[in-house]
């Protein structure tokens, strides 16, 4: 059988869309790939890694990226998780289907560094219910 592959896409390819990789990986086994990317790359966010490595999940060795047209079109799935990706992803062929699922940018979070952990944490959480649903929907 076929791997399915999902693209993750999101601004800045450092929290939401590398979380949802490394869960998806997680969950999805050898039944996807997964990839992730962003319409701008910001770099890896050490508090994205931190709440994932608390989680059980290490995506330290993820780097941030550009969207690579390549994967966009040979892609099964390509799901943005901000609205500006979801505003600013290029086309995709018929074939591909495209999916939203919006979170809040735990990068944005302000105040001390437990709220903002909280925060972090918060989306990854959500990131990870959406996942798994999304992985028993479709797999």
């Amino acid at each position: 059988m076929k791997k399915k592959i999902i693209y993750f896409l999101c601004t800045g390819n450092s929290c939401r869309s590398q979380i949802a990789e490394g869960f998806a990986r997680h969950f999805g086994g050898d039944r996807l790939v997964a990839y992730s990317a962003g319409v701008e790359s910001h770099g890896l966010n050490p508090r994205a890694v931190a709440v994932m490595k608390e989680a059980g999940i290490d995506i330290s060795s993820h780097t941030s990226k550009l969207i690579d047209d390549e994967i966009l079109n040979r892609a099964d799935y390509v799901i943005t998780l901000c609205g500006d990706a979801d505003d600013r992803c290029p086309m995709t062929p018929p074939h591909v289907m495209r999916l939203h699922f919006g979170f809040e940018d735990p990068a944005k979070a302000t105040g001390s560094e437990e709220e903002i952990m909280a925060k972090f944490r918060e989306v990854r959480d959500a990131i990870r219910d959406r996942i798994q649903t999304f992985i028993k929907e479709t797999m």
